[in-house]
């Protein structure tokens, strides 16, 4: 897969879910961020290396605001491609960023929470050759 490449890195940890700093698995109970009842749902710690994800209460509080500001983001890129490359009205563009950020907010929601734990966590090499030994 080509995410393996970037391995060891914070984009790797931040795309896929994994853990910060081992990479090993993934921090969510359930992977699938459209099973809409779990899409909070981390796990306490890493099984592997044994990093505590939520460092302390309300932790993840700073993650709303770094989703709010990816979901500006790509707010503004729709708006771009559709009024501007595809010719949409702003009603027509405005019925496109509602849509778009309805069906990805649960991904919007937990990119949110990798790029804010991953802010605060650094990957380790040793870590993630103990997980699998």
């Amino acid at each position: 897969m080509m995410l393996k490449i970037i391995k060891g890195s914070k984009l790797y940890s931040i795309l896929t879910g994994s853990c910060p700093v081992c990479q090993s698995e993934s921090m969510y109970v359930d992977k699938n961020p459209y099973h809409l009842n779990d899409v909070f749902k981390m796990n306490k710690k890493c099984s592997h290396c044994q990093t505590r994800y939520k460092i302390e209460p309300s932790f993840f509080f700073g993650a709303m605001y770094v989703s709010y500001g990816l979901g500006v983001m790509l707010s503004v890129l729709v708006f771009l491609i559709a009024h501007f490359i595809l010719g949409v009205s702003l009603f027509g563009s405005f019925l496109l960023i509602t849509t778009t950020l309805f069906t990805l907010y649960p991904i919007l929601a937990r990119t949110g929470r990798n790029i804010w734990i991953n802010l605060f966590l650094k990957y380790k090499k040793e870590a993630s050759v103990n997980a699998l030994l």
